[in-house]
């Protein structure tokens, strides 16, 4: 009996695709397995095994599976069924899912290899120059890489070259699969055996008194032993003993030490902390704790709205303390990085080695090392803390998934697809495993706070901020006032001024936000009036001053700043507008003594630079930290009594109908990190429009009046909470083939589905990396099915994908769009 093997692969194509194996490979395989399966014409991808049946398929011959990657699988049911659900819901296929879902390190895909082909006889006259260099490269290598012949001809596409030499007999080509990932191995020595008898050992000691350095190496490592019980790595004897490794390698070759390697994980924390703190809440934590379990015991959603600084991850451990006596996994989800490093300290001190991280700025190998150790349920990984992408993790045992500062839309992912958002695929993927979940904010989302009205999620707030401190002193600057009477000092008012330097004076730290990165966002000509654009996208170049560069923030293109217009060639260029980067500057002529650091996408590129910049704020290193959206959020630092928000007209006057709730939850977040201690916070928020209702709102932390109002708009004009959304963008190089492909997507959006189709519109940046872009937005009722919506979408696109001339235009679906 014949036996079939259905496979996920990790590309954009909706369906499964069928593969033979036989008997043996089918009592061996099990759904989550890799398996390497040839794919078009010589490709070898890595694909996941689904299903097992005997069904040939119809409409090609199944090729055989290349090999078996696993011996256990890689990915649980939980998971797959997980995946399912975000590739059903978010409008994607499986394969993008996996592919965004397991590290890179599992995916492992052919590379392909030229050789010489030995039987044949070449006629070197007849090669082409390019072809010969090739040619003279394989009689001194076994093979050669694409990339490397690409390096010798000094060309990017050296597919044509590779297929002549083929054709003219020339070479051979062969697919190589690699496993990419490597165990980290650390060397460690010990003394050989035949010198743990004493009277060879003195004989060793007698004999190397002439070799003083080989001495000094044999005794350090007696007092590394003595000092410590542990294996001794070869890097620790090399800085104990002052010697190099030479001298450590020829006492290993006369057998006088021995080496060997043990394996160890890339991640490693400090030492574990001996004495395990106790947390005792205050009774508003303990209400606010009872009030979650009886959710859980309800099976609801739990949602806690605590004030800033009112002690919600003290709540957090306690829950997670709870879940792990039931020996079960716990996940703790953020919005941020930079929030990870703060946070691992104080759950480290509490759970010590048991808790593990997992985002993006870890290394493919490292990442690798948490996935396994969560798939194995080991110790170090019974709290897993990160980002978004923490969700794909093989769970096998999970009870608690805490999401914290639940309102961020970071957690939404926009490219590529999925465009999951992982507090609503948190939800879900703790109703497969029936866990619990709390999401926890100080500004909770409008959709959070409606399900929670609804009796749909447990509701319990705690209104105090933690040993009873005062909310931070809000008070709106006028600029518009001041910029008239000529009060600024660059872009500080009088009162801004007066207050950084009264808590400079008193030794305590500032937090200035300005949600732009960068020098100045614009370069004006002020003869011809100019502005350097930037030539894939629709938007102008920003000036980063620090490498005198103009960029575009879009597509990444840059140039050096030029001296004089590009249109006009006069020299009058004017910096309009103001980032981050210049408000550093201003302070430190402003400030000369104090330290200014700064917190945004550029200054954050590695690996630990969010560590570095908040691990020297908290040690008050730094006088005055000014950053973006990334100071925002839930950080604490105890010293900080000044927050100033630099223009909070930007975030208010934005087109996008959350931008006022967005306001209000910035606003009130980075107020919130004044004022944590003893001493009542102090905030300004400069402004042209001090009378704006969102930031009358903001200074008396009134959250309920916020959201009737805005609760109140979206019910007028048909947003979410009350609808769905869903957003669909086309993109196409052509401006009037777009315009075309549009029009009649939307038209038989309107006649199938009938209800308000919006568009197709142009947002407001309508050209990115060289692709014109165009929306449509669907709006669905809450009572309508909307599978049957999604069903009716994917007919049309059917149809659409059918008309040739629109075969270039490419298709993004945003379900539940932000």
């Amino acid at each position: 009996m014949p036996y079939f093997l259905d496979v996920v692969l990790p590309i954009p194509l909706e369906r499964l695709f069928t593969y033979s194996i036989s008997e043996q490979e089918a009592d061996f395989l099990k759904p989550g397995m890799r398996v390497a399966v040839p794919f078009g014409k010589s490709k070898i991808y890595t694909a996941l095994a689904y299903n097992i049946h005997s069904n040939a398929p119809l409409a090609y011959d199944a090729k055989e599976i290349y090999q078996i990657l696993d011996e256990q699988p890689l990915v649980n049911k939980f998971q797959l069924k997980h995946w399912e659900w975000i590739a059903q819901y978010y409008m994607c296929t499986l394969g993008e899912v996996v592919r965004s879902a397991l590290p890179s390190a599992f995916l492992l895909e052919s590379e392909t290899l030229v050789l010489l082909n030995k039987n044949a006889l070449v006629d070197e006259l007849g090669l082409k120059d390019d072809e010969f260099l090739v040619y003279e490269a394989l009689q001194h290598q076994t093979a050669l890489k694409i990339g490397e012949i690409s390096g010798i001809v000094d060309k990017k596409n050296v597919l044509p070259l590779v297929n002549r030499l083929v054709q003219k007999g020339v070479v051979l080509q062969k697919e190589e699969l690699y496993e990419q990932y490597v165990p980290k191995l650390v060397r460690y020595v010990k003394l050989g055996e035949e010198y743990h008898d004493e009277t060879k050992l003195e004989e060793l000691l007698r004999n190397l008194s002439r070799a003083p350095k080989q001495s000094q190496v044999v005794l350090s490592l007696f007092q590394l032993q003595a000092k410590s019980k542990k294996p001794i790595p070869i890097a620790d004897l090399e800085k104990e003993s002052g010697s190099s490794r030479a001298v450590i390698k020829a006492l290993i070759d006369k057998s006088v030490l021995e080496e060997y390697h043990i394996r160890t994980d890339r991640v490693q924390f400090g030492e574990e902390s001996k004495t395990v703190e106790t947390i005792s809440l205050n009774p508003y934590q303990t209400k606010a704790l009872e009030a979650i379990n009886k959710s859980f015991s309800e099976n609801k959603v739990a949602l806690l709205h605590g004030v800033t600084s009112s002690g919600k991850t003290e709540v957090y451990i306690k829950l997670i303390e709870q879940s792990l006596e039931q020996g079960k996994q716990a996940l703790y989800l953020l919005p941020e990085i930079a929030l990870t490093s703060q946070l691992i300290g104080r759950l480290r001190a509490y759970f010590g080695n048991k808790v593990s991280v997992y985002h993006s700025k870890y290394s493919i190998h490292e990442r690798v090392e948490v996935w396994n150790n969560v798939k194995d349920n080991s110790d170090k990984a019974q709290i897993v803390i990160g980002a978004r992408s923490s969700l794909y993790l093989p769970f096998s045992n999970l009870g608690l998934v805490v999401v914290d500062e639940e309102h961020e839309n970071s957690f939404k992912q926009f490219d590529p697809a999925p465009r999951y958002h992982a507090r609503d695929a948190a939800i879900v993927l703790t109703s497969f495993h029936e866990a619990h979940c709390v999401l926890g904010s100080a500004t909770p989302s409008i959709e959070s706070m409606d399900n929670a009205k609804k009796g749909k999620y447990g509701y319990t707030n705690i209104q105090y901020r933690y040993g009873d401190v005062l909310m931070p002193d809000i008070t709106l600057v006028d600029i518009k006032e001041a910029t008239r009477k000529k009060r600024m000092k660059g872009h500080f008012s009088e009162t801004l001024f007066n207050a950084v330097a009264e808590a400079l004076e008193e030794g305590e730290q500032v937090i200035l936000f300005q949600n732009r990165r960068g020098f100045a966002p614009i370069i004006e000509c002020t003869t011809c009036g100019n502005v350097t654009q930037c030539p894939n996208c629709d938007v102008s170049l920003t000036y980063h001053q620090h490498r005198n560069q103009l960029r575009c923030h879009y597509c990444g293109y840059h140039m050096a700043l030029q001296q004089g217009c590009l249109a006009c060639g006069s020299p009058t260029l004017d910096k309009k507008g103001f980032g981050t980067e210049q408000i550093q500057e201003e302070l430190k002529l402003l400030f000369p003594q104090a330290n200014v650091g700064r917190m945004d996408l550029d200054t954050t590129r590695g690996k630990y630079a969010y560590e570095k910049i908040i691990t020297a704020f908290e040690q008050q290193e730094m006088d005055i930290l000014v950053g973006t959206q990334m100071v925002t959020k839930g950080l604490d630092f105890r010293n900080v009594s000044l927050v100033g928000i630099m223009n909070a007209d930007s975030l208010l006057n934005f087109p996008d109908y959350r931008a006022h709730e967005r306001s209000f939850q910035m606003l009130t977040q980075v107020a919130g990190r004044a004022g944590r201690t003893k001493k009542r916070g102090k905030v300004l928020i400069q402004t042209y429009n001090p009378y704006h209702q969102i930031l009358q709102q903001v200074t008396t932390n009134n959250y309920d009046k916020m959201f009737e109002e805005q609760f109140y708009e979206r019910e007028q004009f048909k947003y979410p909470p009350l609808v769905r959304i869903i957003k669909l963008t086309l993109k196409d190089k052509d401006y009037n083939k777009l315009n075309e492909a549009s029009q009649w997507f939307a038209s038989s959006l309107q006649n199938v589905l009938g209800q308000q189709i919006l568009g197709p519109e142009y947002p407001p940046v309508a050209r990115i990396r060289r692709d014109y872009l165009k929306n449509i937005l669907i709006k669905t009722s809450r009572a309508q099915s909307i599978s049957q919506t999604k069903n009716s979408i994917k007919r049309i696109e059917k149809s659409f994908n059918a008309i040739s001339k629109y075969k270039s235009v490419r298709l993004v679906y945003n379900v539940d769009h932000i």
